[in-house]
């Protein structure tokens, strides 16, 4: 069983930026998609972004060019690069792994990212 462990998150005014991290403790195959969702208070989690094989990635048009997603797959982590922030992007950011078709296998337990304008 895969664990991932979100950190990372805090409060930071916009224009800021932080970095979130996600380790998972078993070995996940650089071959499975590794995610970020996000979830703001009384809306749904909408996807950030998504990277496969450490090469192709994938953003919501609501942070491309802001946010960068990359991976460590010697140690099994994803990180978050979240750039310009606004206050928009507050919510609970979690992570997941391992995507068949629209469902993941696995979910961190979120991180929470405020940003104060």
């Amino acid at each position: 069983q895969v664990q991932l462990v979100e950190s990372g998150g805090g409060l930071v005014q916009a224009g800021g930026s932080l970095r979130l991290s996600c380790a998972a403790s078993g070995s996940i195959s650089s071959s499975n998609t590794m995610g970020w969702y996000r979830q703001a208070p009384g809306k749904q989690r909408e996807l950030v972004a998504t990277i496969i094989s450490g090469i192709s990635t994938t953003y919501a048009d609501s942070v491309k060019g802001r946010f960068a997603i990359s991976r460590d797959n010697g140690k099994n982590t994803v990180y978050l690069q979240m750039n310009s922030l606004k206050p928009e992007d507050t919510g609970v950011y979690y992570c997941a792994a391992v995507r068949t078709g629209s469902r993941w296998r696995y979910w961190g337990q979120g991180t929470q990212v405020t940003v104060s304008s």
